[in-house]
Formats: C-alpha cells, sequence, structure tokens
C-alpha cells in the first residue's frame, strides 16, 4: 500500500469523525456508516504479447443503504485497496449531499494505460468485467461503474458488452454500467458532466455578496481569475465553461509536465485545439512556461480548482497558495495537513464531494434513461415546441407586433436531452449547496464548507438506515 493512498484514506476517516462528533446519531449507527461493506481483491491472468501478465485489480462497495451502489473505475499504477476504499466513501457521501439514490462504491485497475495497447486494454477491461460478473458485483441492480481517472467511454461500451454476452435476456442489462458511448445508450452530457458541475458549484458560490466579501472577493464568477491543476477531461471541461459561460479568466493550466501562465487570460479553445494536435499542452504559443512546473500552487488567482488526482496540495506547499477559493474538481487533492493551512489562513474550500458530484448525477440520469428505455424529451419536445409557437402566435395577433424568426425559434423550441441533464445538473447542484451552506450557518460550531457537507451526507444515509429498521 502507497502512502499516499493511505494519506488519503485517512483524511477521508478524519473528515468524517470530524462531522460525526457533530452529530447525535448513535455510535453503532455512525460505525456502521464509517467503513466500507464489502472489498474484493482479485488477481487474474492477461496474455500480453506472447507472455502472461497477472493483473492487480478492486472493487469496493462502501454502503448498500441504497442500492444500486455506483461509482467508477480508475486505471493507475497507483491504486491500491485503500485508495478505492477511500473513493468508494467518498461515493457514498457524495450521492447523499446530491440527493442521488445510490450507494457509494469504486473499482480499480494496478495498470498505467499507456503501457498497453488498445486490444491488450480491451483484454484486460473484458476480464475484469467478468469477475465482477462472477462474484455478483455488477448489475443494474447491484453495483453500476462509470468512468474515472484513466477510462472513458471506450471502456465502459466494453463493460456493456461484456456484461450483455453474460445475461442474455436481462431487459435492464443496458444500466450495468454509465458513462457509455450515446450511440451504446448513454447519455448527452456525460462527457461534460463533472467539469460542468464543477462550474454550477463555483457560481453558486460567489453568489453569495456576504461570503464573498468575508473572504475578500466581489460577488459573481466574472473577471475571476482561475488557475486550473490537471487538464484531462474534468480540468478542461471546467476551465472551458467557466470562461465561456462565466466570463472568468483562466490565467494558468498545470499539467504533469508543464504549467502555463498567462496574466490576461488562456484562450482554452485554442489550447484544446493545440492539445489534441500535439498531444500535449507543452510548447502552446498563447502562454508562457513557468520554469518550476510544480509552481501552480503559488500563481496569483482568485480561484484555484485542483483536479488531477489526490493528495496534490500538502503542508509542503499550501502555504504558497494566494487564491481565496479552492475548488476540488479532484478527489482528495488536498490532505489533512494541507487543509489545516488553508483553513488558518480563511480561505474557502468547496469540498470534493460535493464540487465533483456532476458526473455521478448525470449518471444518474444516465441510468433512469436505460430503465425507462426512453430518451429524454422524446415524448414532450414537439408537444412543447407548437403550444410555445401559438402562445407567441396569439400575443402577436393581439398585440398587432411580431418578433423575428431568430427571436421565435429560441422562444418555442422545445428542450432536447442535452437541456434537460443540463438544467438538472443546475438544479442539483444549486440546491445542494443551498443545503450545506445552510447548515454551515446554522450551526456555530462548523467553520468549515467540509465539515457542513459531511453532516449533510451523514444525516441523509442515518436516516435511511434508520428508516430501513437497521437501528431504532
Amino acid at each position: 500500500m502507497s502512502k499516499l493512498s493511505s494519506s488519503f484514506y485517512t483524511t477521508v476517516q478524519r473528515n468524517f469523525d470530524n462531522a460525526a462528533a457533530l452529530t447525535d446519531h448513535p455510535k453503532g449507527l455512525l460505525a456502521q456508516i464509517r467503513e466500507c461493506n464489502a472489498v474484493y481483491q482479485m488477481r487474474f491472468p492477461v496474455k500480453i504479447g506472447n507472455t502472461y501478465e497477472v493483473i492487480e485489480a478492486y472493487r469496493v462497495q462502501h454502503s448498500q443503504h441504497r442500492q444500486p451502489t455506483k461509482g467508477g473505475i480508475r486505471y493507475s499504477a497507483m491504486v491500491d485497496q485503500e485508495e478505492v476504499m477511500a473513493l468508494a466513501s467518498l461515493m457514498t457521501f457524495k450521492c447523499a449531499i446530491v440527493d442521488v439514490p445510490f450507494g457509494g462504491a469504486k473499482g480499480g485497475i494496478k495498470i498505467s494505460p499507456r503501457k498497453y495497447s488498445v486490444d491488450e486494454l480491451q483484454k484486460i477491461t473484458r476480464r475484469y468485467t467478468v469477475e465482477l460478473i462472477k462474484k455478483g458485483f455488477i448489475g443494474p441492480s447491484v453495483d453500476v461503474p462509470a468512468p474515472d481517472y484513466g477510462t472513458g467511454e471506450r471502456e465502459m461500451a466494453w463493460i456493456l458488452d461484456t456484461y450483455q454476452t453474460f445475461s442474455r435476456g436481462e431487459i435492464d442489462a443496458v444500466g450495468c454500467v454509465t458513462g457509455k458511448p450515446v450511440s451504446q445508450n448513454g447519455i448527452r452530457g456525460r462527457t461534460e458532466a463533472t467539469g460542468r458541475g464543477v462550474y454550477y458549484g463555483l457560481r453558486e458560490a460567489c453568489s453569495h455578496e456576504d461570503d464573498m466579501k468575508e473572504i475578500g472577493l466581489t460577488k459573481g464568477i466574472a473577471g475571476k481569475r482561475i488557475v486550473v491543476q490537471g487538464f484531462g477531461n474534468v480540468g478542461t471541461y471546467s476551465a472551458s465553461i467557466s470562461q465561456d459561460e462565466g466570463d472568468a479568466i483562466i490565467v494558468g493550466i498545470a499539467e504533469w509536465n508543464v504549467t502555463l501562465y498567462n496574466p490576461d487570460g488562456i484562450d482554452i479553445a485554442k489550447l484544446i485545439k493545440y492539445k489534441k494536435k500535439k498531444g500535449s499542452i507543452l510548447g502552446f504559443p498563447g502562454a508562457k512556461a513557468l520554469k518550476d512546473k510544480d509552481e501552480w500552487v503559488s500563481i496569483d488567482c482568485d480561484i484555484l480548482i485542483p483536479a488531477a488526482l489526490e493528495n496534490q496540495i500538502t503542508s509542503k506547499n499550501a502555504r504558497k497558495i494566494k487564491a481565496k477559493i479552492i475548488a476540488e474538481a479532484a478527489n482528495g487533492p488536498i490532505t489533512a495537513g494541507g487543509e489545516a493551512i488553508l483553513n488558518k489562513k480563511g480561505l474557502m474550500i468547496l469540498p470534493d464531494m460535493y464540487l465533483n458530484a456532476g458526473g455521478v448525477t448525470v449518471s444518474y440520469f444516465e441510468w433512469l434513461k436505460n430503465l425507462s428505455h426512453m430518451r429524454f424529451g422524446r415524448m414532450e419536445k414537439r408537444f412543447n415546441q407548437n403550444t410555445y409557437a401559438n402562445i407567441i402566435g396569439t400575443v402577436e395577433k393581439l398585440t398587432e407586433k411580431s418578433i423575428s424568426a431568430k427571436e421565435k425559434r429560441l422562444i418555442t423550441r422545445g428542450a432536447d436531452e442535452i437541456d434537460l441533464v443540463r438544467s438538472g445538473l443546475e438544479e442539483t447542484m444549486v440546491m445542494a449547496y443551498k443545503n450545506i451552506r445552510d447548515i454551515k450557518k446554522r450551526r456555530r460550531k462548523i467553520t468549515d464548507l467540509r465539515t457542513a457537507a459531511f453532516i449533510s451526507a451523514l444525516d441523509k444515509v442515518a436516516n435511511d438506515y434508520i428508516a430501513m429498521g437497521v437501528f431504532p
């Protein structure tokens, strides 16, 4: 087990204990919620080239207070059991915070995807899926995986195909995994979901004038200088949506091999095109590269978005941070030691278990779509469009005034699936933040949003257990 994952798991447990101490729930109930219910550690052989390689992998179900359990699968050479346990724990609390009716789970395969061909990755993914099927750790009503670090639509399509091969006749089989390609029963808006959720959460946090005044910022996200650490799926969408829809200024982008800086702002659309062409952001002409790539922490900005892996902000670099808001787009990017320093500095930390819940929220929408066997908006779009057109026509007739064809199209259009997904995600992130903020404001002993978020989750999970009759 690596020191990094051990520290991550310890941090999650410590944060849980801090919040649990502020509740009135029975100790036995808290002990049940705290621990992982089921841990499946596996080893299986896969033929790689001319030899067989034994692959180490995991699936952890943290809590079955709601079923199915839900959580992504990550491919990383750093994966170990405690890391997966920590991530599964966060999934339980994350789902509770945003009122998604899943228990928490997580999976991991200890490989570096860059070292394998597409065919080899497919072999590993399909064999992992078979192992999950054999032990009953996957199914639309049991445990539903999703993408995570190192995985995406492609891997989810392989999982779906493998599951369907072993479950002929199961009508809801496509709901066994989310994050699938749209052509394979996925949902529009899933790829951008976590990054868009980060934007909605940030926008909501910045909308409270008294909170912003407390940390020395003005209300609103427009004009805020942002640094994003990690330019993968989550970091890319967090940056692009914050810039395009929020009018924020992205002054820094950090990757594993370089940190780019431009005080006047980096054009994210151009950077995305550059990365697609070159395979890296290194050498991008629209910004300068810092001499020390790890100095992303010290860039002068208003908001810092760590969107890579856990344990990126520690007691060793936390004092360098100049941002007023840390938005945890990644899971566990701040260690306990780092957080203690940031809290003393009076920074606002938007916790991962809330801020990156966009992915599981839209996964929930995809799962519902799979169970209903119908695309969102299919039944009502044309009806709504015709109704709005009739209303506009009636108003024009009564007022003897007309609007342009462009304005008419904008007003009368019915909602597509992507519109409904974004609307549902926005509502979820806004209401979840209001709940967390209200808890923090009501209870004097709570001084940070992370503890408030944990209490929000704990109360909901505890109430579920009590309703089940497990605890009086």
